[in-house]
């Protein structure tokens, strides 16, 4: 987003924003009200119990913590679900397998279901689904 664009009022942030977060160097580029899905929070939940030490696993586990006191998860609901389909055709019609991206399709329908911008460090992952719109996050230094 330009400096000359308003910031949206409300938008997703997507699960690599959410981890780096904390290092974004300007807090300008976000939505003025960040939310996270339900489906941020599931693929957080899996750094801690996949970590090859005890120092990221502690460190996983903190950000998993901060990331549910701070937020309020929208839910994939019946009308994420049905957005789903839609997702899953876009990314079918680009060659791309869903299956892959699965957590990215989820958080993609939430956000199409709400009406609201994705956030994202990896705007690739979102190129190409039908009516969303991505908003890229550079990757903090």
């Amino acid at each position: 987003m330009s400096a000359e664009t308003a910031r949206h009022p409300q938008g997703i942030l997507d699960t690599s924003t959410v981890i780096f977060l904390n290092r974004l160097p300007n807090a300008e580029v976000l939505p003025i009200v960040p939310l996270v899905t339900a489906i941020t929070l599931a693929e957080l939940s899996v750094g801690p119990l996949v970590a090859t030490s005890e120092i990221e696993r502690a460190r996983r586990q903190a950000h998993l913590q901060q990331a549910e006191a701070d937020f309020g998860p929208l839910p994939f609901d019946d009308v994420a679900a049905r957005a789903f389909g839609g997702v899953s055709a876009s990314l079918r019609e680009l060659g791309r397998k869903p299956a892959a991206r699965t957590y990215d399709a989820m958080i993609a329908a939430v956000a199409l279901a709400n009406r609201l911008p994705i956030y994202t460090c990896n705007p690739d992952d979102f190129e190409g689904i039908e009516g969303l719109e991505v908003v890229p996050i550079p990757v903090p230094a």
